[in-house]
């Protein structure tokens, strides 16, 4: 499997810092995302589920494109950003500061505050979302996480948009841990977009299959594992166990206790509420998990 310069590749799910009074550590967020893009991402995502982006207002989410772009990240080729949302008017300037900003593509997840909605509706939320970017709409990533937003996006609704937007959807990301949605998913529309596996414990197979890569929050830890996952289609079964691991946790406050343990710095323990932090006893234990485990598939 060559690398391809079509390739979707690897974008980091970015864990967002915090001050232990909930502000924005801009500090710390700059050189960590330098550390990702070069250490094996294509990309960071910001502002996504890892990132606790639905917890980041107007004003904070421009903070954190200001100090990105004034690391001097090119946002066209290096950076993703979410869009999640329930009012249609603020997923739109979501997107219009992404864009302002030179994004390289938008991750948009469904409205999520109703339940139960259908196909139909849903089409008529995200055709609306393309309609007001006008001829700005570009590289639209659906988000399908129903584990979160307990809105699923089906296969047919997928389809549907992507026949109405061919030139504005460019993929979906695939984050509900559903193998057999999955390759159904890969099956329909492995050559028509970018389908990106938010579940690492699946996605050699997937890559295998055609997948172009994913958004993945343990690229915060490991992203030379990942980037050989997606480039060379190989199995990792050390990253298995450590996701496996993870999962008995809430999954940003336990990726964010891990990047703490690497880091040796409470600081990237400190999560937005209504989010908590995982016990100091669950961080150790999770970071002598990950010595562990890497260092015994490694031996």
């Amino acid at each position: 499997m060559n690398q391809s310069v079509d390739r979707f590749g690897l974008s980091c799910a970015l864990v967002t810092p915090f001050h232990e009074d909930g502000s924005l550590d801009l500090a710390r967020l700059t050189p960590h995302v330098r550390w990702c893009l070069d250490n094996g991402c294509d990309s960071v995502t910001l502002f996504g589920t890892t990132g606790e982006g639905p917890l980041l207002g107007m004003v904070a989410r421009d903070q954190v494109i200001g100090a990105v772009k004034g690391a001097g990240v090119d946002f066209s080729k290096n950076v993703v950003g979410g869009v999640i949302a329930v009012s249609l008017h603020d997923a739109v300037d979501q997107a219009n500061q992404l864009l302002n900003a030179g994004a390289r593509a938008l991750l948009v997840a469904p409205p999520y505050y109703f339940k139960g909605v259908s196909d139909d509706g849903l089409f008529n939320w995200y055709s609306s979302f393309i309609n007001k970017l006008g001829d700005r709409a570009r590289n639209v990533i659906l988000y399908h996480i129903p584990s979160v937003t307990s809105v699923p996006l089906s296969i047919e609704l997928i389809g549907r948009l992507y026949k109405a937007f061919p030139k504005v959807i460019t993929g979906v990301k695939d984050s509900a841990g559903d193998w057999n949605y999955s390759q159904k998913l890969l099956a329909a529309h492995r050559n028509d977009f970018a389908v990106l596996i938010g579940d690492e414990r699946v996605l050699a197979q997937a890559v295998r299959d055609g997948g172009q890569g994913a958004i993945s929050g343990m690229a915060n830890l490991v992203p030379g594992r990942l980037r050989n996952i997606i480039y060379k289609g190989q199995d990792d079964a050390a990253l298995v166990e450590m996701v496996n691991e993870v999962l008995k946790y809430p999954v940003t406050p336990a990726v964010k206790a891990l990047v703490s343990y690497k880091a040796g710095d409470k600081s990237w323990l400190t999560v937005r509420a209504p989010l908590l932090p995982i016990s100091a006893a669950d961080t150790a234990h999770l970071g002598g998990f990950f010595d562990r485990v890497f260092a015994e598939k490694a031996a």
